[in-house]
């Protein structure tokens, strides 16, 4: 399956395909899931393109939100595509609560601070 987030890279890797001159163009996503760490949220969400970030969500705004104007503007005619991405990292977010709840478990480390950090590209 396709998503929306793949479907606007490729968008973004044809548009700079200009010319008949190659463009590389770059995508990652890091998702940094923490436990015991004040003043932080337990889950946050950063896309990059071309290491510029595009987009973010953190488990405090509980919103996936553009953070540059072309984002904005390539996803305008897509009403509910932010929802949508916001839907797809609070599912994120319960994963790597899991996740980092059955590391502790596993490694008898139940106190202190956790970090559990995923980045694909």
């Amino acid at each position: 399956m396709v998503t929306m987030k793949t479907l606007i890279f490729l968008t973004l890797l044809a548009v700079g395909l200009q010319g008949g001159e190659a463009v590389t163009h770059s995508l990652k996503y890091f998702y940094t899931a923490s436990s015991g760490v004040p003043n932080f949220p337990e889950f946050v969400s950063v896309g990059l393109v071309d290491e510029v970030q595009m987009d973010r969500y953190d488990s405090n705004t509980r919103r996936d939100e553009p953070k540059q104007d072309w984002m904005k503007k390539v996803t305008e005619d897509r009403s509910d595509y932010w929802e949508r991405q916001t839907q797809i990292d609070v599912g994120n977010q319960q994963v790597f609560k899991a996740n980092i709840g059955i590391l502790k478990e596993r490694f008898n480390q139940t106190g202190g601070v956790h970090t559990y950090q995923s980045m694909y590209g």
